[in-house]
C-alpha cells in the first residue's frame, strides 16, 4: 500500500488475492454496479485493472473503502453479491461518523445473542442504540421506518429473557388505527390488535422459534399487551416494548412511563413523521421528548435516513418526504408571514375624516 499522499487526502493501492475472474466479477457487479455504489455513497474514487484495485479521496473514506472492498472480495467466493448486500456493509462502514470525529475509531463489537440467531446491529447508531438499551432502564428508540429501532429492542428482550435478567417481555402498542378501522377485525381487542404487533411476532420466531414462542405466551412469560390494559398495573422484571410511540396520547405516555418497576426495561420505538392520532391531539412520544430531556437515566437514540437497513429505495423515499415536507414547512411560513405583512400594512392610521370646526372653517 502506498503511504498517504497528504493529510486530507489518501491513495491506497489493493493487489487482491487469489486473482480469480469468477470472484473478481462478482465483486464488480454487473457494469460494475457494486463498484459505482462503493464510490457513490462513501465519496471515493475507485478504479480497477484486473485484480489491482485503486483508490483514491479523502484518508478516513479510503481506509473504509479499502477494508470494505477486501470484504467483499472473501464474500465473493461463496456468496453472491447484489446491491442490497453492498447497502447493508455500507452502513456499517458508517462513514459519516468517521468524517466528523476526523480521525478512525475502534468500537468493540456489539453482538446479542438469541437462541436462533446473533444479531449484529449494524452502524454506530445502531450499536449506540443496544449499548443504551444495556446501560439504561427507559430507553427511546426514534427514527424512520428500516432503520431496525423495534428489532434490536425484540432482540434484546430475548436476551435479557435468555440470560434471566428479567422473567417476562411484555409487548405493548396504542389501539390507533392507520386510517383504517379496528372494529371490523374479529375477536376481543387483543386479537384486533395482534395484526399490527405482526413485526414483534415475526422477529420472535426468528430468533426463539414458532413453537417456542408459543408455549411462552401461553405461559404468560411473553405477553401481548394492548396500551388500554396497562392502566393500574406495576411492571416488575420484565422487558416492555412500547411500539409505535408517536400514537400514544400525552396522557397514555406518562400512564405508560409509570407502570414500570424494579428490575425492568422499557424501550419506547416511533416515528414522529408518522402520528395518527385525530387532528388536534398532541403525540405523546413527541411532548415526553421534551418533558425528559435531559434527565439522567433515561437514554434516547435518534436515527436517521442513513440508518435504513432495508431496500435502498427505501432510504431515497424517506429522504425525498423529508425533503418535501421541509418544503411545505417553508411555503407556509412564508404564506403566514405574507398575511402578517398584509395586516400591518392595513393597521397603518388612515387619514382622520374632517371634523365639524374643519367643515366650519
Amino acid at each position: 500500500m502506498s503511504q498517504p499522499s497528504s493529510q486530507a487526502n489518501r491513495i491506497i493501492t489493493l493487489n487482491l488475492e487469489p486473482n480469480e475472474p469468477r470472484r473478481l466479477a462478482n465483486l464488480c457487479g454487473q457494469r460494475d454496479e457494486h463498484l459505482k455504489l462503493i464510490e457513490s455513497r462513501l465519496g471515493v474514487t475507485l478504479r480497477n485493472r484486473g485484480n489491482m484495485f485503486q483508490l483514491a479521496g479523502p484518508a478516513a473514506r479510503v481506509k473504509v473503502a479499502a477494508n470494505l472492498v477486501e470484504h467483499l472480495y472473501r464474500e465473493a467466493d461463496a456468496v453472491e453479491l447484489t446491491p442490497d448486500t453492498i447497502h447493508l456493509l455500507l452502513q456499517e462502514s458508517d462513514v459519516e461518523a468517521l468524517e466528523e470525529d476526523g480521525e478512525d475509531h475502534q468500537h468493540g463489537e456489539v453482538l446479542i445473542r438469541t437462541p436462533r440467531v446473533v444479531v449484529k446491529p449494524r452502524g454506530l447508531n445502531q450499536q449506540g442504540y443496544v449499548n443504551c438499551i444495556r446501560n439504561h432502564d427507559i430507553n427511546f428508540g426514534i427514527g424512520p421506518a428500516g432503520t431496525g429501532k423495534t428489532y434490536l429492542a425484540v432482540a434484546a428482550a430475548v436476551e435479557a429473557l435468555n440470560q434471566q435478567e428479567v422473567r417476562r417481555i411484555l409487548l405493548v402498542r396504542p389501539a390507533v388505527e392507520a386510517g383504517e378501522k379496528l372494529g371490523f377485525l374479529p375477536g376481543d381487542l387483543a386479537q384486533k390488535i395482534d395484526p399490527y404487533l405482526r413485526p414483534l411476532y415475526d422477529a420472535l420466531y426468528e430468533m426463539i422459534g414458532f413453537e417456542q414462542v408459543g408455549k411462552l405466551i401461553e405461559r404468560q412469560i411473553i405477553e401481548i399487551a394492548p396500551l388500554a390494559y396497562m392502566r393500574g398495573r406495576t411492571l416488575n422484571n420484565a422487558f416492555i416494548i412500547l411500539d409505535e410511540s408517536q400514537n400514544t396520547t400525552r396522557e397514555q405516555m406518562k400512564m405508560f412511563l409509570t407502570r414500570i418497576g424494579f428490575g425492568s426495561t422499557a424501550v419506547i420505538t416511533g416515528d414522529v413523521t408518522q402520528v395518527d392520532l385525530p387532528r388536534g391531539q398532541t403525540s405523546g412520544l413527541i411532548q415526553v421528548l421534551d418533558v425528559l430531556k435531559g434527565t439522567p437515566g433515561i437514554g434516547v437514540t435518534h436515527f436517521a435516513s442513513k440508518d435504513v437497513v432495508r431496500h435502498p429505495l427505501v432510504q431515497r423515499i424517506i429522504e425525498a418526504y423529508d425533503l418535501f415536507e421541509a418544503q411545505q414547512e417553508a411555503d407556509e411560513r412564508a404564506r403566514r408571514e405574507a398575511r402578517a405583512e398584509v395586516r400591518r400594512q392595513q393597521q397603518v392610521v388612515a387619514p382622520r375624516p374632517p371634523s365639524a370646526e374643519d367643515a366650519d372653517s
